[in-house]
């Protein structure tokens, strides 16, 4: 799937003028965790999070009193706290890109772009929602979990097998275990119904299922 997909396009925006009180005020108001910083030409020029506004705010254990720290916070503007140097994708970005370039840059939200133009934002919760999603996690399935020899055919065969004995995957994802080379773990869904039979028509065919936690994963290995 593709970010511009699931991107919010309703965004809320403020000026590089904008005070820290204003922008503290709309954040709450508005349930959002950043507000994107948009210049008089509509261009993006920063992003400031709740988390930048909360490094900022005054300390409770201030000398200042109520109205003399309310007179200084609205002084500061936003163009003063917020991050200039914008982290941006292209609304044809995917979602496990998005996720690796929030992981990179350690940040939390990720602007859209399209044609030099700002479409739209883009969470990490969003992202970890349509993640879910795909894995197909919920109360009516079961995980099971295949190591086999990273080779052709093994994803096939275990498809086959699942075919064979009348059961639908929900799901499927792989990823190899780096502490084992050569060996790669297949991580599938199937109905909760499914599961027990699943599990004796994959041991059938030689394959060892793990669908719980095992500290030691290497009985559970190809030999």
């Amino acid at each position: 799937m593709y970010i511009g997909r699931i991107m919010h396009t309703d965004l809320i925006t403020v000026s590089p003028t904008t005070t820290l009180v204003e922008a503290k005020e709309l954040l709450e108001e508005k349930q959002i965790d950043h507000l994107l910083v948009v210049n008089d030409k509509k261009k993006l020029v920063g992003i400031v999070s709740d988390r930048d506004l909360k490094q900022y705010w005054a300390s409770p254990a201030t000398s200042l009193s109520t109205h003399e720290l309310s007179y200084l916070l609205q002084k500061v503007l936003v163009s003063m706290i917020m991050i200039k140097t914008v982290v941006t994708v292209p609304v044809n970005t995917t979602i496990e890109r998005a996720a690796l370039v929030m992981q990179q840059n350690r940040i939390s939200a990720l602007p859209v772009m399209e044609n030099g133009e700002l479409a739209g934002i883009i969470t990490s919760t969003d992202v970890m929602g349509v993640l879910l999603q795909a894995i197909g996690i919920s109360d009516d399935s079961v995980r099971l979990s295949i190591f086999v020899k990273d080779s052709i055919g093994k994803l096939a065969e275990v498809a086959e097998t699942l075919r064979d004995a009348a059961i639908n995957i929900q799901s499927l994802f792989s990823w190899p275990e780096t502490q084992y080379e050569g060996i790669t773990q297949m991580v599938l869904r199937v109905a909760s119904q499914d599961g027990n039979k699943a599990i004796a028509a994959l041991a059938a065919k030689g394959f060892k299922v793990k669908n719980q936690y095992e500290k030691d994963i290497r009985p559970f290995l190809p030999a």
